[in-house]
C-alpha cells in the first residue's frame, strides 16, 4: 500500500488513525507511550469505525499498533477514578468489539509486534488472520484478578489445553510458541507486511456476509452469548476494582 493510494483521517483524539483503500481499511491504535493499552476512547474509535464499514465494499480490515507495541492491554492509567461498575462497563465493550472482529465477513488482519498482552492478546486473537513479527510477546494475565475475557475465542483458536496453559502461566509466549499453538498464523517481519498483505488479499475472496454468518454460528454456536455472559459472571463480582489493583501492584513489586 502507498501514501498516494490512502486517504488518511483521523479519530479527533486521535487514541486510533484510519487509512482507507477501495477495499482496505488500516486502523492503528495510535497510543505509543501507553505502549496502546485500550482505554476507553480508543475502544470507542474502534466502534466507531467498524460502525461505518461497508461489509459489501471491504475486503480487507487491517489492525496494527504505533510505537514499540501492538497493544499491552486493558489501561490501568486511571485506575484510581474507576468504580466496579464503570470497569465492568469498560470490559463489556471490549468484548463486544472482539465478537464483531471475530464475525466480521471481510478478512481481518492483525499485524503484532513488542507486547500484545491481556486485551490485546485477545483483540489479536480476535482477527482471523494473525500476523506477528519475530519479538512480539503474548500473555493472558485476566485470570490472575478473576476475569474471563475471550478463553472461548482463544481456545477455539489453540484448543481447550493450549488455552488452559495460556490462561493459567503467568509467563509470557513468543512468537514461535504462538504461531505453533495456533494463536499466531504465521511470523512476518514488519519489513515483509506490505507484501504479505496484498498477497493475502489476491489469493482469498471473504465470503458472503450471511453465509459467514452461517458458517461461525454452526462451528461456534451461542458463542458470544457464552463469553459476555462468562465474562459479565467473572467481572460482577464485587471487589474487581481492587483485585485489578492488587495485581497492579504486585507486578510493579516483581520488576
Amino acid at each position: 500500500m502507498t501514501a498516494t493510494a490512502e486517504a488518511r483521517s483521523e479519530i479527533p483524539s486521535e487514541p486510533l488513525l484510519v487509512s482507507r483503500t477501495p477495499d482496505r481499511v488500516t486502523l492503528t491504535l495510535n497510543r505509543p507511550t501507553r505502549h496502546n493499552a485500550l482505554d476507553v476512547a480508543t475502544v470507542e474509535a474502534l466502534h466507531h469505525v467498524l460502525d461505518d464499514i461497508d461489509p459489501a465494499a471491504t475486503k480487507m480490515l487491517v489492525l496494527e499498533g504505533n510505537g514499540p507495541s501492538f497493544c499491552s492491554g486493558f489501561d490501568l492509567s486511571e485506575i484510581d477514578n474507576e468504580t466496579d461498575g464503570s470497569l465492568l462497563l469498560r470490559f463489556v465493550r471490549i468484548e463486544l468489539l472482539l465478537q464483531r472482529l471475530f464475525r466480521a465477513p471481510y478478512h481481518t488482519v492483525a499485524l503484532a509486534h513488542g507486547r500484545a498482552f491481556g486485551a490485546g492478546a485477545d483483540l489479536f486473537c480476535a482477527c482471523q488472520h494473525r500476523f506477528a513479527a519475530p519479538d512480539t510477546t503474548f500473555r493472558f494475565p485476566g485470570t490472575n484478578f478473576g476475569l474471563v475475557l475471550g478463553s472461548g475465542r482463544l481456545a477455539a483458536r489453540v484448543g481447550i489445553d493450549a488455552a488452559l496453559a495460556l490462561l493459567r502461566s503467568a509467563k509470557a509466549v513468543d512468537a514461535a510458541s504462538a504461531t505453533t499453538s495456533g494463536l499466531a498464523s504465521e511470523i512476518v517481519a514488519i519489513s515483509e507486511r506490505a507484501e504479505r498483505l496484498d498477497r493475502l488479499a489476491r489469493e482469498e475472496t471473504p465470503i458472503e456476509p450471511e453465509t459467514f454468518g452461517l458458517i461461525l454460528e454452526l462451528a461456534l454456536p451461542a458463542s458470544d452469548q457464552n463469553d459476555l455472559a462468562n465474562l459479565v459472571r467473572s467481572a460482577a463480582r464485587l471487589g474487581l476494582k481492587r483485585r485489578i489493583m492488587d495485581y497492579a501492584a504486585a507486578g510493579k513489586r516483581q520488576r
